[in-house]
């Protein structure tokens, strides 16, 4: 059989498209490996509705919704080839060696993160520690916070930090990022700049307690933010030959068309900042309308008018 869209990514973009697209009564399957990257958050924040739901409450009304449309099939698996076939349909392996053809494919299986090596960090993360201040700012608001990171980015992280505590340290771990004027920028601010390597975050079960120096300092935080390195969770590039955008990720255009006919992209995988489950929401909305609309064009040029 050959549906009309295979959706890689069970998020908040994926699933908003199959949502649409069940509802135009389309045939579609959504491929997910059932990791997301906020399970480890305890709570998400900043989705009208939703605020402070827990991420696997979200996914759970999220499918029941979505699987009402007996058009739309859900399939927990990794897709590990993808490819575009002569006919302009995209023909889609699954690990375990199924095979899947569809008409349109979008991708939405986002981005992850590859913390630092710091011991603490990844135990720490989602939990006192986060890499978004509109998403988990307000819950640390007024508190004493590290901003962790080793490349420029710190400095606007510290500036968007600074807006719900200004009891700030930066701790850069033995990197040189920051120019002479941006460290006058903090200093006029309070913020202290630490860039003595850490050797460890002291921590009680996952909440924040010391930065722990080489040197043997302690410098006691609650919690705070890191400047993780974001790669795409799912790459197709080699063989389907999408353009690229600054970033590294899918270039769409303002529609979520990739420079492939029939390929779309939103929510993460197309990342162009911020990171948001709303902002990845409407984008999944808008390609699942984009994807219908060009299939229903296809079909009304395809069949005859009756007589």
């Amino acid at each position: 059989m050959v549906l009309d869209c295979v959706i890689i990514g069970g998020g908040p973009a994926g699933l908003n498209a199959a949502l649409v697209l069940g509802r135009a009564r389309r045939k579609v399957v959504i491929v997910d490996d059932g990791q997301p990257r906020n399970r480890v958050t305890h709570e998400s924040h900043g989705y009208l509705t939703r605020d402070r739901i827990k991420p696997a409450e979200f996914r759970k009304i999220a499918y029941e919704e979505v699987l009402r449309y007996p058009s739309v099939q859900h399939i927990v698996a990794l897709a590990n080839k993808v490819e575009r076939l002569d006919n302009g349909h995209f023909r889609i392996e699954l690990q375990d060696g199924h095979q899947l053809i569809a008409r349109k494919l979008l991708i939405t299986a986002g981005i992850k993160e590859v913390l630092s090596s710091i011991q603490g960090v990844t135990d720490c993360y989602g939990k006192s520690l986060f890499n978004c201040p509109f998403c988990d700012g307000w819950e640390l608001r007024d508190q004493p916070l590290a901003v962790i990171g080793a490349d420029s980015r710190i400095m606007h992280l510290s500036k968007m930090v600074h807006t719900w505590s200004e009891d700030v340290i930066i701790f850069t771990n033995g990197a040189s990022v920051l120019e002479p004027e941006q460290q006058s920028e903090l200093q006029d601010k309070g913020i202290e700049v630490i860039t003595t390597p850490i050797a460890k975050l002291q921590h009680d079960e996952g909440k924040l307690q010391q930065v722990v120096l080489l040197d043997g300092r302690s410098i006691e935080r609650s919690g705070g933010f890191v400047v993780p390195q974001f790669v795409p969770k799912a790459t197709f590039h080699d063989t389907l030959g999408y353009d690229l955008n600054e970033h590294g990720y899918i270039q769409v255009d303002s529609m979520g068309r990739t420079s492939v006919d029939g390929l779309y992209s939103a929510g993460d995988s197309a990342f162009n900042g911020p990171s948001q489950l709303i902002r990845a929401a409407a984008e999944g909305s808008l390609s699942g309308a984009m994807i219908h609309g060009a299939l229903m064009e296809e079909d009304w040029s395809r069949h005859p008018t009756a007589q």
